[in-house]
């Protein structure tokens, strides 16, 4: 009895180890699924952006990381000079440009306004008063501070 028990585990044994593999494979299927799914298409992005910004000109219409939108003036090794809006300039880094856009998009999605807005005299009056009341508050703290300076 002894030895058919050993013949017994020898070949369960052999079983276990085939079963090894088997079980493997799920992970080695899990594995290359997310290199095709995630990491494969990841590394090609990154590619086509690092491509996108070494490829920006002046003259080229772009959105920043943060959302920023507007025309490249001047472009250096590391940074961008960036035209948002008429005489107003920003430096931002060559990496943080997200979207090259194509030519003319900024005219074509800038706010028109019907007419200009103007103040009523009924709020700048009650802009004055806030002003006013401002400066009436701030001597008054100067005030109250002397008169400690003084008591000490």
């Amino acid at each position: 009895m002894l030895i058919n028990d050993a013949f017994a585990q020898a070949t369960a044994s052999t079983a276990q180890s085939d079963a090894g593999w088997v079980t493997l494979l799920p992970m080695i299927g899990i594995l290359v699924l997310f290199y095709f799914l995630l990491i494969r298409p990841q590394a090609k992005r990154a590619k086509e952006h690092k491509q996108m910004v070494e490829a920006l000109q002046r003259g080229d219409e772009v959105i920043t990381n943060g959302g920023i939108l507007g025309q490249i003036l001047n472009v250096s090794e590391t940074y961008v000079i960036i035209e948002i809006a008429p005489a107003i300039e920003i430096t931002v880094l060559k990496s943080s440009v997200q979207t090259l856009l194509p030519k003319g998009t900024l005219r074509s999605i800038e706010p028109k306004s019907k007419a200009p807005r103007t103040k009523t005299p009924k709020s700048i009056a009650s802009e004055s008063n806030k002003a006013v009341d401002a400066n009436e508050a701030t001597e008054a703290v100067i005030a109250e501070a002397d008169i400690n300076n003084e008591k000490k």
